[in-house]
């Protein structure tokens, strides 16, 4: 049964496995330099990578997420589904097998191809990508790369995409099963796989551990902040956790109850204030040789600009730089803003 099997399956499994040869190859000729190149910058190496190693970084996370969801449309819901809608199922669940051994023989094998393949794939990834990582896990600013507890990169390291690899699998067994037509539980094996990766990062997974909560005070010496989302909220980074994930944050008063942010914050779009980060000051620095901007010394130590927040909020219009909205200064912060508790998870839990 195991050969039958194997001689039904090992077209697909070698146009699979020759991918990911391919794939692994591809990364074999730039991964030695971008470990070279973390050895001699560190931290700041997210800020010396080049605009080809950042669309092979982009490349190489949506190609692992995506291999999970191929196998379980193409391998997973066919299985069944597809003797169903042929017929054969009554000729092959009526020889010597026994019908649990039938299922099992092809659950076993295909799930373990499945994982194979998966784990082959994150391994070449996360290889290459680990410069990367690291990097940004030791404080590197994370404008343009996610920090490995991150929802996207999470899913994208380690064992994680071998366990999705095993349950896209195994779902698309189930609803093959189910529908008992091939294209339509395809297209449902690939609806379901997609809603798990929304609903479980957002509502479930940052529930499976206690998250470690930091209150830091609204003042100029305090940790820097964001106003984003049209002026709606403010956001801390802690710099003193790198690589966390940040799963809420919310602005207290000073009797510790939650405030909105004051309407006089929507004067200070896509702006950052608070202490100096080594970063964005670079960030900045390089604003300031245009003509007609203020040098970064020129700011007020009691307030730094730290520039335009960059982070992952793409849907804000990114402000226009110019002399009439580069200084933009809140100087007190407002009396009824004291305190920013963040609740995250760090790489030790």
């Amino acid at each position: 049964m195991i050969w039958l099997t194997w001689r039904q399956f090992r077209t697909q499994a070698a146009v699979v496995f020759a991918a990911v040869a391919a794939l692994a190859a591809a990364l074999a000729v730039t991964g030695p330099q971008l470990a070279d190149l973390y050895r001699t910058a560190g931290s700041s190496l997210v800020d010396q990578v080049s605009s080809s190693d950042q669309s092979v970084y982009y490349a190489g996370l949506l190609i692992v997420l995506a291999v999970p969801a191929v196998i379980g449309m193409f391998w997973g819901a066919p299985l069944i589904s597809r003797e169903q809608e042929t017929g054969t199922h009554y000729l092959a669940w009526n020889q010597g097998v026994t019908r649990t051994r039938w299922l099992a023989t092809k659950l076993g094998l295909g799930a373990a191809t499945a994982m194979t393949a998966a784990g082959l794939t994150s391994l070449a990834v996360s290889w290459w990508s680990s410069p990367i990582d690291r990097a940004v896990n030791g404080g590197g600013a994370t404008d343009t790369y996610f920090p490995r507890l991150d929802p996207v990169a999470f899913a994208a390291r380690g064992v994680v995409p071998m366990a999705y690899a095993a349950f896209a699998f195994v779902l698309g067994v189930a609803l093959g099963l189910v529908i008992r037509r091939t294209l339509p539980a395809m297209a449902t094996t690939f609806a379901l796989y997609a809603a798990v990766q929304v609903v479980v990062p957002m509502w479930i997974r940052s529930r499976l551990a206690a998250a470690d909560r930091t209150t830091v005070p609204i003042e100029p010496d305090g940790a820097p902040i964001s106003i984003q989302d049209g002026a709606r909220q403010i956001v801390a980074h802690l710099e003193e956790v790198p690589g966390a994930w940040v799963t809420s944050q919310q602005t207290l008063n000073a009797a510790g109850q939650p405030v909105p942010v004051p309407s006089s914050f929507a004067d200070l779009p896509g702006y950052r204030v608070g202490p100096a980060h080594p970063a964005a000051d670079r960030r900045l620095r390089r604003r300031s040789r245009r003509p007609g901007l203020p040098a970064a010394g020129d700011i007020p130590a009691r307030w730094q600009l730290l520039g335009p927040s960059m982070g992952r909020d793409r849907a804000l219009p990114q402000p226009r730089l110019g002399p009439d909205r580069v200084l933009r200064l809140v100087d007190p912060p407002p009396t009824d803003l004291t305190k920013q508790q963040v609740r995250s998870a760090t790489l030790d839990r």
